[in-house]
């Protein structure tokens, strides 16, 4: 199942789903209160957000929420640098459904 962004790329389920953000106060959320964070693809809107978390591990999804964060500067020594933005987004699943992250 592709998904077209909204630049016109179009993007697989995995190529919108980067990575899983194992934190302390994302393994609350995954706890409490049955949300997820993931980084994703930058230019993934919440559909397709929602339709790749359903498709990759085939869970009920309720809600997305979305960030864009933006990078830090970085200081090292006499040079500086700016760290990369990225989005992030958390989804709420069903309370019936899990994702086993580990």
């Amino acid at each position: 199942m592709a998904v077209v962004a909204k630049s016109g790329v179009e993007l697989q389920p995995h190529q919108i789903i980067l990575r899983p953000l194992v934190t302390e106060k994302g393994t609350h959320l995954s706890s409490r209160r049955n949300a997820y964070a993931f980084e994703v693809h930058p230019q993934a809107t919440k559909i397709d957000i929602r339709a790749a978390v359903q498709a990759l591990w085939k869970v009920r999804v309720v809600g997305v929420r979305t960030q864009n964060r933006v990078g830090k500067p970085r200081r090292s020594r006499t040079v500086y640098v700016q760290s990369p933005s990225w989005k992030k987004a958390i989804v709420t699943l069903h309370e019936d459904d899990r994702i086993n992250l580990f």
